[in-house]
């Protein structure tokens, strides 16, 4: 029986709550908050709120006369966004899928996607409903990873273009849906207004290890036969060895409907 590499698949919230708090995640996420450019007295939707991480921000921007609302199917998810903002009055949180939102057309004046649409099950669906709910005017923003760009520096280049491959093809439903964000939200009757690319870059290794999923990944694709045991295990003794790096790319698409 196999051991299995790195650390242990995190729960969902605990994931997102860090990577949220990394520095690539603080940076990108003010940057996506000032181009969405809430106002007071405007209804915002996030679309996959996850555990309300950022429903705060959100809800000050909007103030009291304004309505901020979080829209999740996880109910463990709902719970956590339901506690996190409990006292803020601006604050509704529902549960509901993406690809039918429970809210009315034409009633919002912001929306925001982060990291959702590479896991819904038709991207271009998702956007279509946003065009409905959302009024003449509104903006939206997005924000999707495309993870063929993801790079991983070792001295076996194979293996780590091999994980590459196998994280595109097997772990991500729609792992390159962040280069696609601009044309998607064409298609779906929305027009953009700018596209910006970041590249969170990681050199602590155990960081890497939790958001990236190296070990866990590698374990999955050596299971599957996609990597040889050995070379692959060779690689990650080597990366958690040091000195570390890992990149990719993190596509943002800021639309008004």
């Amino acid at each position: 029986m196999s051991t299995t590499l790195g650390v242990p698949r995190p729960d969902q919230t605990s994931y997102m709550l860090r990577a949220a708090a990394s520095d690539a995640g603080r940076a990108y996420k003010q940057r996506l908050l000032e181009l969405l450019d809430v106002q007071t007295g405007h209804t915002v939707l996030d679309v996959g709120c996850g555990p309300g991480t950022d429903l705060p921000a959100l809800a000050e921007r909007a103030g009291d006369t304004g309505t901020v609302i979080g829209v999740d199917r996880d109910p463990t998810m709902l719970a956590q966004a339901r506690s996190r903002t409990a006292g803020l009055r601006p604050v509704e949180i529902r549960e509901g899928d993406a690809h039918a939102l429970p809210v009315e057309a034409g009633s919002v004046d912001r929306a925001r996607i982060d990291r959702v649409l590479m896991h819904v099950t038709e991207p271009l669906d998702v956007l279509t409903e946003l065009h409905r709910a959302t009024r003449p005017g509104a903006r939206i923003a997005l924000a999707e990873p495309d993870w063929d760009t993801l790079i991983v520096d070792a001295e076996d280049l194979g293996t780590s273009r091999a994980f590459t491959r196998y994280t595109t093809a097997e772990v991500v439903r729609h792992a390159t849906v962040g280069r696609r964000l601009a044309r998607l939200a064409g298609e779906a009757g929305l027009r953009v207004e700018s596209v910006d690319a970041v590249t969170p870059v990681f050199l602590d290794f155990p960081e890497a290890d939790h958001t990236l999923g190296l070990g866990r990944n590698l374990q999955k694709a050596i299971d599957g036969g996609h990597i040889d045991r050995s070379r692959g295990r060779d690689w990650f003794a080597g990366l958690s060895r040091g000195p570390f790096y890992a990149s990719f790319t993190l596509i943002s698409v800021v639309c008004s409907r």
